[in-house]
């Protein structure tokens, strides 16, 4: 089982544990092979179930604990105070932020960027958060209204540490040229993001730099990218984009996790 973690996320609090989860290390068979951790793609609900065991029991945290949402690409973050069981009845929400022991925060991607957050409040206790952000979350500001809850739930500004995963990386993310237009309209500065590819009409993006800078411009002043490209690293992550440019008819999805152990 791939788990990277960042010990500086962990360090914020004794009680934090968290992962950035790749494909290896589960069940599932095929394209989903073999840690798919997504109840919406069409592995076998046995299978997924199985998968997210195995990082439910790395967390020390129940499987009926590892709460996810109905990601749908907003800014939207939610405070959660109790387990959510999966399926339709999942908020559409995007991020998620709790001070309650004994529950897991997962956020799924296979090319979006996961986000993991630690805080502290005056007294000490920690505050958790996770968002899913790609470029479309990222630019609506899905990782400015996770921050803002972890505040409302009391944390410290100064306190927050941030983490970007796993997501497809700036060497990888090619896009068309005019994809850069809503985001040099909101900051004409970010224009640095995005560099002339090789493909002509086209330009890479620079997804995780560019929200490692809304991050900062927010308040958060510690954050850290993994670096780790999951469209070019075929073997360890799943990938969106790589199973589309390979005409293959669904993709597994990794989960990124933090809880707050009991």
């Amino acid at each position: 089982m791939i788990i990277i973690k960042d010990k500086k996320l962990d360090a914020v609090h004794n009680s934090i544990a968290h992962g950035f989860f790749g494909r290896q290390g589960g069940v599932s068979t095929g394209v989903y092979g073999s840690l798919n951790c997504g109840p919406g793609s069409n592995d076998t609900p046995e299978a997924v179930r199985h998968n997210r065991t195995l990082v439910a029991n790395s967390l020390n945290v129940s499987l009926d604990n590892v709460t996810s949402l109905w990601q749908v690409h907003s800014p939207d973050c939610i405070i959660i105070d109790e387990p959510m069981a999966e399926g339709d009845s999942l908020p559409k929400a995007d991020g998620m932020v709790t001070d309650k022991s004994g529950l897991a925060l997962g956020i799924l991607t296979a090319d979006c960027g996961p986000l993991l957050f630690a805080g502290k409040k005056a007294d000490g206790a920690p505050v958790i958060g996770a968002a899913h952000s790609g470029w479309d979350g990222s630019l609506k500001g899905i990782a400015e209204s996770t921050i803002d809850k972890m505040l409302e739930l009391g944390a410290e500004m100064e306190s927050i540490r941030a983490t970007i995963g796993p997501c497809i990386g700036p060497k990888s993310y090619e896009v068309s040229i005019g994809f850069e237009k809503p985001f040099l309209e909101r900051n004409p500065e970010d224009e640095h993001f995005f560099r002339e590819a090789r493909k002509e009409g086209h330009l890479m993006f620079d997804m995780p730099g560019y929200v490692a800078s809304r991050l900062a411009a927010h308040g958060v002043k510690q954050v850290t990218i993994t670096g780790h490209d999951t469209f070019a690293m075929k073997d360890e992550f799943f990938s969106y984009r790589r199973t589309t440019h390979a005409g293959e008819p669904d993709y597994g999805r990794q989960i990124s996790a933090i809880a707050i152990k009991e």
